[in-house]
């Protein structure tokens, strides 16, 4: 079983934010491949429990507001038994412009309180993750502040174009691996569509020396 975690605060007022836009993002991972969140809580986390590519998944909301994820994804973990290598977590990143992706195999928090709580937790930072960019404020304004506030505008489209992707490397992940999603899936819209537009490289001519020898 893989799992699958968003990262947010639970409650209406934070719905919308740029800090819950792994909520988001698990929530239209739940919507395209039909699975649904009980509304029961387990670990201290929303679920969804389903099929995705063909594998067994599982979605999650920590309902621990953001500090306190590393509690549900370890809870989690433990009582379906599944590996870091197989635990996504999926977070928003200051650091970033909005939309950009990230994506890592492993690594430190980059100062994000939740996912410091989930090292913790976990007694490790081996497992993937994809960083959402939220951007940061033209103007001088507490991050505190800012990451609870609604994405608008031309951001708000960029966001949006931004979780299909993290859907498509989602997917990718699990049909094939986590180094496909990265070179697929890292960087903006822009970035994305510089690579697909290279040439590939050139393949080498097969031999048929081998054949030959064998035929004769």
């Amino acid at each position: 079983m893989f799992l699958i975690v968003g990262l947010g605060n639970p409650g209406r007022e934070y719905a919308n934010t740029r800090h819950n836009i792994g909520f988001r993002c698990v929530d239209a991972l739940a919507a395209r491949h039909s699975l649904a969140f009980d509304d029961k809580k387990k670990s201290k986390a929303k679920i969804a429990l389903g099929s995705i590519q063909g594998h067994r998944v599982l979605l999650a909301k920590p309902q621990t507001y953001m500090n306190l994820s590393g509690s549900a994804v370890q809870g989690l973990a433990a009582f379906y038994q599944i590996p870091p290598a197989q635990i996504m977590i999926i977070f928003d990143d200051l650091d970033l412009p909005v939309g950009t992706l990230r994506i890592r195999p492993k690594g430190g928090s980059g100062g994000h309180k939740g996912v410091t709580d989930i090292i913790q937790r976990l007694g490790t930072q081996d497992f993937p993750r994809i960083r959402v960019g939220i951007g940061r404020p033209d103007t001088p304004m507490d991050p505190a502040s800012y990451v609870l506030r609604p994405f608008d505008g031309p951001d708000e489209a960029e966001v949006a174009r931004a979780v299909e992707r993290v859907i498509l490397a989602v997917e990718t992940w699990l049909t094939d691996s986590i180094d496909l999603a990265m070179n697929r899936y890292n960087g903006s819209p822009e970035d994305i569509a510089q690579r697909a537009a290279r040439p590939a490289p050139p393949t080498a001519p097969t031999s048929l020396t081998a054949e030959n020898d064998h035929d004769s």
